[in-house]
C-alpha cells in the first residue's frame, strides 16, 4: 500500500493557519512586553521553591511587592522546583512561551472533547454528518491535518481574550490545570491513564476536585444499571488514588507545611484576596459587591448550593446520555462559579465552551459571539478597582459590568436547559407532539447520543 505525498492545496491552508498563528502569538507577545506585564504569579510560584529548598515555613512565607502568600497544597512548591533551576528573566521567557504551547493543546483537547473522534487520522465527515445540529465541527474536519488546521486557526483568536491574556501576563498555572483534566477526559475507552491529570490537578488546586464528583456520579449511577465497571467510573478511581497518594506522600515528606495547610491555610479564604475584588468572578464576588461587603456569608453558601447542584444535575444528565463535552464544561464552569474565589484567569474554559457553542447551537455565530465577546471585551476592568476598596461602593452599572463572567455562564446553563426542556415536551394542546416537533426532538436526542455513539466506532 502506497502512501502518497501531501498534495500542495492541502498543504496550503495547514501553512497559512500555521502562519497565522505564529503572527497571532508574536504579536500577543510583543503587546504583552509593551504593557510591560509584571508575571507576579510566576515569581510567587519561584519563591515558594526557593522556601522549600531552604527548609523554610512555606505558609509563612511573602513574596513580591505585592506581599503574597502561598495559597496551594504542598505539592505545588514541589512542583515548582524546576523554576528555580534558571535565571528570572529566562524562567518569564520560558513561563510565556510553555502557557502559548497550552494554548494550542486546550484548542485541540476542546475540540477532541467536543467531537471524540477526532483523535483519529481519517475521514469524519460521512460518520458525523447525521447531526442537524452537530455536524458543523464534523463537516469541516476530515484529518489529523485538518484537526491541526482548525486548532492553529482557533489558537490564533482565543489568545486574546481577557482570561487567557490574564494568565499569560501574571505567568498563572490555569491553562496546565485545564489540560491536565482534558487530557484525561479525552482519553480512549479503557485508558489506564485517565484519571492521572485530574489527580496531579487536584493535588496542586483543589478546585479540580469536582470533576471527580462528576466521574464517581455518572459512573455510579451507570453501575447500578448495567452491573459493568464503565470508564467514569474507572477515571474516578484512578484520579482519586492519583489524589491520594501525592497528598500523603506530601505529608510525610513535609509534614509542618501539610498540617498547617489541611488544618488552617485551607479555610482562611481571605488569604488569597478580598472577595468584593473586580477580577474575583466567582458568585461570593457578586454577591460580595451587591451586599456592599467583604464577607457574603451564608448567603453566597446558599446561591452557591443552588445554583452548584442545579448545574451538577445537568452536568451528570448529560454525561448519562453520553454527552462528556456538554457535563465537563458545565462541571468547569460550576467549580469557577461556586468557589469562594475564581480570578478571571481562572475562567480559560472559556475556550471549550465557545467551541462547543459553535458546533451545537441552531445560531452558531450568534450565541458564540456574544459569549465571545463577554470574554474579550475586558468589561470587568472598566469599573473603579484595586486602591482603596472601591468595589464595595459600585453602582448597579459597575455591578453588571463586573459580574460579566457569572451572569454569561448563568445565561449558558439556562440556555442549555430550556433547550433540553423544549425539546422533550409536546407543544400541541392535545398533548401529542406534532410531526415537526417529534422529528426536533429526535433530532436533539440524536445530538446529544451522538459522541457515545462515535466514541465506540
Amino acid at each position: 500500500m502506497s502512501v502518497s505525498a501531501p498534495s500542495p492545496t492541502r498543504a496550503r491552508p495547514f501553512a497559512a493557519a500555521a502562519a497565522v498563528c505564529l503572527f497571532s502569538f508574536a504579536v500577543f507577545w510583543v503587546a504583552q512586553r509593551l504593557a510591560h506585564v509584571n508575571m507576579l504569579d510566576v515569581m510567587v510560584y519561584r519563591a515558594e521553591a526557593e522556601t522549600l529548598r531552604a527548609g523554610g515555613d512555606l505558609y509563612a512565607m511573602r513574596a513580591t511587592s505585592a506581599n503574597l502568600a502561598m495559597t496551594y497544597p504542598p505539592f505545588a512548591a514541589v512542583l515548582f522546583l524546576p523554576l528555580t533551576l534558571v535565571s528570572v528573566p529566562l524562567m518569564r521567557t520560558l513561563s510565556t512561551a510553555g502557557n502559548l504551547l497550552l494554548v494550542v493543546a486546550l484548542v485541540q483537547l476542546s475540540l477532541q472533547l467536543v467531537r471524540p473522534a477526532l483523535s483519529r487520522a481519517g475521514s469524519l465527515a460521512g460518520s458525523l454528518a447525521g447531526g442537524r445540529i452537530g455536524s458543523r465541527l464534523g463537516s469541516r474536519l476530515g484529518s489529523r491535518a485538518d484537526l491541526w488546521r482548525t486548532t492553529l486557526w482557533v489558537a490564533a483568536v482565543v489568545v486574546w481574550c481577557e482570561p487567557v491574556w490574564t494568565t499569560l501576563r501574571y505567568g498563572q498555572i490555569n491553562l496546565l490545570i485545564a489540560v491536565a483534566v482534558l487530557w484525561d477526559l479525552t482519553r480512549r475507552e479503557g485508558s489506564r491513564w485517565a484519571g492521572v491529570g485530574i489527580g496531579l490537578a487536584t493535588a496542586v488546586k483543589l478546585t479540580p476536585g469536582l470533576f471527580v464528583v462528576l466521574l464517581f456520579a455518572a459512573g455510579l449511577l451507570l453501575w447500578r444499571r448495567d452491573r459493568t465497571l464503565n470508564q467514569w467510573l474507572r477515571t474516578a478511581l484512578t484520579a482519586t488514588g492519583v489524589f491520594l497518594v501525592t497528598t500523603l506522600t506530601m505529608a510525610l515528606a513535609l509534614p509542618a507545611d501539610s498540617r498547617t495547610f489541611w488544618t488552617r491555610t485551607l479555610f482562611e479564604t481571605g488569604r488569597v484576596g478580598h472577595a468584593e475584588e473586580t477580577a474575583n468572578q466567582s458568585l461570593s464576588g457578586v454577591l460580595a459587591r451587591l451586599m456592599h461587603t467583604d464577607a457574603p456569608g451564608l448567603w453566597w453558601v446558599a446561591a452557591a448550593a443552588l445554583l452548584g447542584g442545579a448545574a451538577m444535575v445537568l452536568a451528570v444528565r448529560a454525561a448519562l446520555r453520553g454527552d462528556k463535552a456538554v457535563a465537563v464544561i458545565v462541571t468547569a464552569f460550576t467549580a469557577l462559579m461556586v468557589s469562594p474565589i475564581s480570578w478571571s484567569h481562572h475562567w480559560v474554559w472559556c475556550v471549550p465552551l465557545l467551541i462547543l457553542l459553535y458546533d451545537r447551537s441552531t445560531r452558531a455565530w450568534p450565541v458564540t459571539g456574544a459569549v465571545a465577546l463577554a470574554f474579550a471585551s475586558f468589561a470587568l476592568w472598566w469599573v473603579p478597582h484595586d486602591p482603596g476598596r472601591p468595589e464595595l461602593h459600585q453602582n448597579a452599572g459597575q455591578m453588571l459590568l463586573s459580574a460579566v463572567y457569572p451572569l454569561t455562564a448563568t445565561a449558558v446553563f439556562a440556555g442549555y436547559a430550556l433547550a433540553r426542556w423544549r425539546a422533550r415536551t409536546p407543544r400541541t394542546g392535545a398533548g401529542r407532539a406534532t410531526e415537526p416537533d417529534a422529528k426536533a426532538e429526535a433530532d436533539a436526542e440524536s445530538v446529544t447520543r451522538e459522541p457515545q455513539a462515535v466514541a465506540k466506532e
